[in-house]
């Protein structure tokens, strides 16, 4: 139960956002406290891309009403190299490739950058590698990966768990994992959920946008929400989650017309 004087750590109120004229986010509401795991599901085009799109600022995607507030700041005014300092983080669903950018070098800059917004100093290069060690153990990653280019030649379930790693490396305050799981097969699922619940604790959240009810079983989130049509129409436990597999999609569509 989250205690009364606590305040959210994000919290979303009537949000209607798209690109350039078009909606696609139409009076999304949603609130999330410091330590949940929240899991959205919906099928493709229901918004839950754009969702987070909107939240780490990608400059194509409009907001046309409504308000995002991150650990009590105002999000909507701030840059997305902002929003990283501030500690909030997206693991894309189509991990890009850097061709020539080592990912050792990508994380040093990486992780440096959010620590200069914060006011820290810069790794050195001993303290960065034995930080970079550190979560390639925890993850079971090889550390061959930090000499190849950025998601370049990798396997869908590398790119997967080269977002995990980022993810560990920059050590956020929320983290927004778009269909993670997606094109994986079921090891690859369970070693990405695992390095996702070796990084839950009680002052990190998460928001998993997923189509495939598989996941919530392994990650036991606090909360899971159907979107339908640019809205959260059904929050609830991972009862729903298991109401979703057996009933589908459609069932859910129903009700909300109905209602």
């Amino acid at each position: 139960m989250i205690p009364i004087e606590q305040k959210p750590l994000l919290e979303i109120r009537n949000l209607t956002a798209g690109v350039e004229s078009k909606p696609i986010l139409r009076g999304l509401n949603l609130t999330i406290y410091a330590g949940e795991t929240h899991v959205v599901m919906g099928q493709n085009g229901s918004g839950k891309s754009t969702l987070s799109y909107v939240l780490a600022g990608k400059p194509d995607y409009v907001v046309m009403e409504g308000e995002i507030w991150f650990k009590g700041k105002n999000l909507l005014e701030m840059s997305p190299e902002a929003r990283a300092g501030e500690g909030l983080f997206l693991a894309f669903q189509y991990p890009i490739e850097i061709p020539g950018l080592s990912m050792g070098t990508f994380l040093k800059t990486a992780v440096n950058e959010v620590r200069a917004y914060r006011g820290l100093p810069s790794l050195d290069a001993r303290t960065f590698l034995a930080l970079q060690r550190e979560k390639l153990a925890e993850l079971g990653l090889s550390s061959d990966i930090m000499g190849r280019s950025v998601n370049e030649g990798f396997s869908g379930g590398e790119k997967k768990k080269n977002e995990i790693l980022q993810m560990a490396m920059l050590d956020p305050d929320l983290a927004i994992l778009d269909e993670t799981d997606s094109g994986l097969d079921l090891d690859a699922i369970k070693q990405v959920t695992a390095g996702i619940l070796k990084m839950k604790n009680s002052q990190r959240a998460f928001l998993i946008i997923t189509h495939y009810p598989q996941i919530v079983e392994y990650l036991q989130p606090d909360k899971v929400h159907i979107m339908i049509n640019g809205r959260i129409e059904y929050s609830g436990g991972i009862e729903l989650a298991a109401l979703l597999e057996k009933e589908g999609y459609e069932y859910f569509k129903l009700q909300s017309y109905q209602n």
